[in-house]
């Protein structure tokens, strides 16, 4: 099964990205949380079309990627799990613990570093929410992203299995923490308090500074909780907040030139948030 996953790793993140993402727009269809506000033809032709230029710019930045860093890592002896005896299991599983809190660990250090906030703030700059803002994410934010996953997969040693799982996961839950769906509210009370829902994450999107710096996790919700970071609900409400960055509200913003311009754009207040 090992030498299954590492043969079609590609193919098996490209099927899952395109199975969740459907999964998730016939979702929001059928149940949506919020009334959208754009145009979905445009905003969602902007957004995959930043997935496939930064998919792009990663296989011309780097000769190996997440998945050929861990098998280099293993091949060499390098990183934590290749120096411990662990069973498999095991590295596995706490390698994907690991780089989820490096994922939560980056997303504040996006946020809080002003030339790193003016790459991350494209992601925030949607003047709606759903499963294509998970993927709308700046190229140069992706590449900087992985060279971090890099680093970090050789730190730990992450055997090459628990990498592509992460990497399906990462992709899978951020399509649907930023989804545009209804979930009863008994099951988000419960589901939160282990995965980050779309309720939880929605509240990180919001227009208010002290809420876009908050709610950072994408996968587990304990990072929050642990490091102060939680906030349960936006002080607007879920159906009237306010989604995006005010700098950014022009719809000519919303094409793909404009949002690939996006980190050059002066804006002195620091980031476009609103502060009270």
């Amino acid at each position: 099964m090992t030498e299954f996953i590492l043969a079609h790793e590609a193919g098996i993140r490209l099927t899952f990205f395109c199975a969740v993402l459907a999964i998730m727009i016939g979702w929001e269809f059928a149940a949506p949380r919020r009334r959208l506000s754009a145009s979905l033809a445009v905003r969602w032709s902007s957004n995959l079309g930043l997935v496939i230029v930064g998919a792009l710019l990663v296989r011309l930045a780097f000769p190996v990627v997440a998945v050929g860093t861990a098998a280099i890592a293993a091949e060499r002896g390098w990183g934590l799990f290749n120096w411990v005896a662990a069973p498999s299991w095991l590295a596995i599983v706490l390698s994907v613990v690991a780089l989820d809190l490096a994922i939560y660990a980056q997303h504040v250090v996006f946020h809080k570093v002003p030339p790193l906030w003016r790459l991350h703030r494209m992601h925030h700059s949607d003047v709606d929410i759903d499963a294509t803002t998970g993927v709308r994410f700046h190229p140069f934010e992706i590449a900087l992203s992985m060279a971090i996953k890099m680093a970090m997969i050789l730190i730990l040693g992450a055997p090459a299995v628990a990498v592509v799982i992460f990497e399906v996961l990462l992709n899978a839950t951020a399509m649907f923490n930023h989804g545009n769906v209804k979930l009863p509210q008994a099951v988000d009370r419960v589901l939160r308090r282990v995965i980050v829902t779309p309720d939880f994450h929605r509240v990180h999107h919001s227009v208010y500074r002290d809420e876009t710096d908050s709610n950072y996790g994408f996968n587990l919700s304990i990072w929050d909780r642990l490091f102060r970071t939680y906030r349960p609900q936006p002080r607007d409400g879920h159906q009237t907040m306010t989604i995006g960055l005010d700098i950014f509200r022009d719809p000519r913003q919303r094409h793909l030139d404009k949002l690939l311009i996006q980190p050059f754009v002066e804006d002195r207040r620091r980031d476009a948030v609103t502060s009270e």
